[in-house]
């Protein structure tokens, strides 16, 4: 049977099957550590194409409950996020592969929740032993992001006075571009200076480019055409539907965090998280 999956990558819904027999679900036990991790990774994806992702409304119930009903802080959310999505950069973008000498970063950051936690990511990176330069230009009036503000100054993270129009520059001077400007609530028509400008630029850069939870711009729901086209994503608690419009290379969720009742009840369906580990690969 397990030479069957390793020749054939659609086995699942077969090997689903034979699972419920009692002699099969004593040989899945002896195979278990290999074998089933993608299994079920594949199974998620395959709830994502019919539709298992998360909606708007669904998004913003599940954080509606994680705060109100389990007592989750906003703090505390963008900080295991944030935590998620630095320790995903160095999965993909580790400390001794980057191309240049100068391990540098460039965060953007927007005004909503997505740039706290951008602002999170950003110091954990710091941490991590990257070079992280935050660009931060309509700085949120929230408590909250002061406090992630004030971090990153503390821990001596540069932020830039404006974006670099020229887009060669950016290329030239970081490995790498972090997309925290526009999350889940942000209506892409509605988006407004500076944050078009960034998006313009951002859409011609050459070196790659992760967004946390969704690439800004995009709508939650149905995805963008002619929005950023990042390399990576970091979908948050759960992929929203436009995932299912992703194609860049490395797609992550962060959600280890997320209870198992809350999983249940939104019928999350995410794959298991190896070890210890906060983030997974789909």
């Amino acid at each position: 049977m397990y030479a069957l999956w390793q020749e054939k990558s659609d086995m699942g819904p077969f090997i689903h099957l034979l699972a419920e027999l009692p002699l099969c679900t004593i040989i899945l036990e002896f195979v278990k550590p290999d074998f089933l991790m993608h299994w079920e990774v594949g199974c998620h994806l395959c709830s994502m194409r019919k539709g298992h992702s998360r909606s708007k409304v669904e998004a913003v119930a599940m954080e509606k409950e994680l705060i109100e009903d389990y007592r989750f802080g906003r703090q505390q959310l963008a900080e295991m996020c944030g935590y998620a999505c630095a320790v995903a950069v160095t999965k993909v973008f580790p400390v001794a592969a980057l191309s240049r000498k100068q391990r540098t970063v460039l965060v953007v950051c927007g005004p909503e929740q997505n740039g706290a936690i951008g602002l999170v990511c950003a110091r954990h990176l710091r941490v991590f032993e990257y070079e992280p330069t935050i660009f931060y230009p309509k700085r949120s009036s929230d408590s909250l992001s002061k406090d992630f503000t004030t971090q990153c100054e503390k821990m001596d993270i540069p932020f830039l006075s404006y974006l670099p129009t020229e887009v060669q520059l950016i290329n030239d001077a970081y490995n790498l571009v972090i997309d925290a400007i526009l999350g889940p609530s942000a209506e892409p028509g509605e988006a407004k200076e500076p944050c078009t400008s960034i998006l313009a630029t951002l859409k011609l850069v050459k070196i790659p480019i992760v967004s946390l939870d969704i690439p800004s711009g995009w709508d939650v729901e149905m995805g963008s055409e002619d929005g950023i086209s990042p390399e990576v994503l970091v979908s948050l608690a759960a992929p929203k539907k436009c995932a299912g419009r992703f194609s860049g290379k490395y797609h992550f969720v962060a959600g280890r965090f997320v209870p198992d009742d809350v999983q249940k009840k939104f019928h999350l369906n995410l794959p298991g998280y190896p070890g210890t580990e906060c983030v997974v690969a789909l």
